[in-house]
């Protein structure tokens, strides 16, 4: 791995450190804490008969699978899946609920909703609208995430494998992320290129089919038009194409909604790219996954001012030419389009651009000294979850329009602690728990909630419940007669009908809330949905 800082040394500082020890970082989150603990609870090696057999720390290799577990299910009734992890005895597997295209699509459109009446407006943007779009607890599942595998490679000197369903969206996300947070050079300008040509590009992230940048009949339906006469009243649909006048211009026309059942829209994870029209768009295959990437590589510049090279305005302007189109770096959906299409001979990158102008693009404040004995200095950083802010810049609005609350209610927070540390009395006193009887798993977490949702191996498989302990289940290769149960059930809250369900045997459930009738559908139909 290129190393920006001329200093190629191992993290020597950090070999020795323990995912349960008290010298973790101590600026983790209870639920940060959780997760790491989870995971290293369940790295212990057994024999053939349950029994462990090595005690104390070890290595171990982790799967990263980024959907949620409910989604890994409906692809496995579907043929697919995830691994069997009793032929990947010397690793384990996690679940993250980070949510396929469908969902963020949405999400941006109810951003978009939220926003568009501000510019004809005297009224601010609607805060309760930006709440519901989830955008933020998105962008948070992202990071978290990602930070999950930076502990493990950067702490645990673990190997990670990660996948989502066919690599190249949440997966790119994932992996570049983590890089960013472990390795100094990725926070350069260079390296942030190197990064987005290799895991973007060359891996295959399908730029043209994700952006929407060809034609389609939608692009032509003509909505009212606030200057055209009418009087736009606060909630109504304007339907101008330019309401931002920024890389969001189109971004309602990109990520118009999608017709679909949005709760089949939410599992369904098959064939995500598998039908591409060289000539158009195909509206539900738009997403804003690369714009999410430089959503959370923003909210670490945000947080870390004097880690990275590059400024915020280069990010802002990256996104602006992932719709632009004027350059042929995001052009197409692979490296052989490019090859076939002789891009680099045809068109220029948009690299050119950002190199030729960096000064415009360098943070002042850029401070490139690596060392791991300083706070702030060290060369792996990690997120703070609980600082996640509106990318304020990129919707063209203030700080405080989007992130005014938010950050009020940070402040108040702050001041509730400081005030209940600075109180003496014995009642808000907590009683020092018997480490004999007591275990960090059954604390109570507070903060955002984990995107962790399971963890597997082949000996069991451990499930977070109400962020507290674990539960014990059955190994992923012998599910019981009450797993599929379980299974049968999720699925059916989420109104996917008896097609899909076939597979799913009552054996040992014959209540009659599991046997009752539901919305069917054929498995033709729920093949194609995406």
């Amino acid at each position: 791995m290129p190393g920006g800082s001329g200093d190629s040394t191992p993290l020597s500082s950090q070999a020795d450190v323990s995912i349960g020890g008290s010298s973790l970082n101590p600026e983790l989150s209870e639920t940060e804490r959780y997760e790491d603990e989870l995971i290293s609870k369940s790295a212990a090696v057994f024999d053939a008969n349950g029994k462990r057999q090595v005690y104390g720390a070890q290595q171990y290799n982790l799967i990263v699978d980024a959907r949620p577990t409910i989604n890994a299910m409906v692809n496995q009734v579907q043929g697919m899946g995830s691994e069997n992890m009793d032929k990947y005895k010397s690793a384990q597997k996690i679940f993250l609920s980070i949510e396929n295209i469908h969902v963020m699509r949405n999400s941006l459109n109810k951003v978009v909703d939220a926003l568009k009446d501000a510019d004809i407006s005297p009224l601010p943007p609607n805060r309760e609208l930006l709440h519901q779009s989830g955008w933020l607890r998105h962008i948070h599942n992202v990071l978290d995430g990602s930070a999950i595998i930076t502990r493990q490679i950067g702490i645990n000197h673990s190997n990670v494998l990660i996948h989502c369903s066919d690599g190249w969206d949440r997966t790119s996300q994932l992996s570049a992320l983590a890089q960013i947070m472990l390795d100094p050079y990725y926070r350069t300008i260079e390296g942030f290129i190197v990064l987005v040509e290799k895991d973007w590009l060359s891996f295959g992230h399908m730029f043209r089919l994700r952006s929407g940048h060809l034609n389609h009949e939608d692009w032509f339906t003509v909505q009212k038009d606030a200057f055209a006469g009418a009087k736009v009243q606060p909630g109504e649909n304007d339907g101008r194409a330019d309401a931002f006048q920024n890389v969001l211009s189109g971004a309602k026309r990109f990520f118009n909604q999608s017709k679909e059942d949005p709760d089949l829209a939410a599992v369904s994870e098959t064939a995500s790219g598998k039908i591409v029209n060289d000539e158009a768009t195909t509206p539900k295959m738009v997403s804003p996954v690369f714009h999410q990437f430089l959503d959370c590589t923003y909210q670490l510049i945000r947080q870390n001012k004097t880690r990275f090279e590059f400024n915020e305005r280069f990010l802002r302007r990256l996104l602006y030419h992932l719709y632009s189109c004027q350059y042929g770096t995001f052009l197409f959906n692979s490296e052989k389009q490019r090859h076939d299409a002789r891009a680099a001979e045809r068109t220029s990158s948009v690299w050119d651009y950002f190199l030729c102008r960096k000064p415009e693009f360098t943070n002042p404040d850029y401070d490139p000294t690596v060392d791991d004995h300083i706070k702030g200095k060290e060369r792996i950083i990690l997120p703070r979850l609980k600082e996640i802010r509106w990318w304020h810049q990129v919707f063209g609005r203030t700080e405080d329009e989007m992130n005014g609350a938010l950050n009020a209610a940070a402040a108040a927070e702050t001041d509730r602690q400081t005030a209940m540390s600075n109180l003496q009395y014995p009642s808000v006193i907590q009683a020092e728990e018997d480490p004999r009887t007591s275990t960090s798993s059954s604390k109570s977490i507070s903060g955002p909630p984990s995107v962790l949702t399971g963890v597997e191996t082949a000996h069991e498989a451990l499930t977070p419940q109400a962020r507290r302990s674990p539960i014990q289940r059955s190994a992923s290769a012998e599910p019981s007669a009450n797993a599929f149960a379980t299974i049968r059930d999720g699925i059916a809250g989420l109104n996917i009908g008896k097609g899909m369900l076939a597979q799913l045997a009552h054996a040992s459930d014959p209540s009659p809330s599991a046997t009752a009738p539901a919305p069917t559908r054929s498995d033709q139909e729920l093949r194609e949905m995406t």
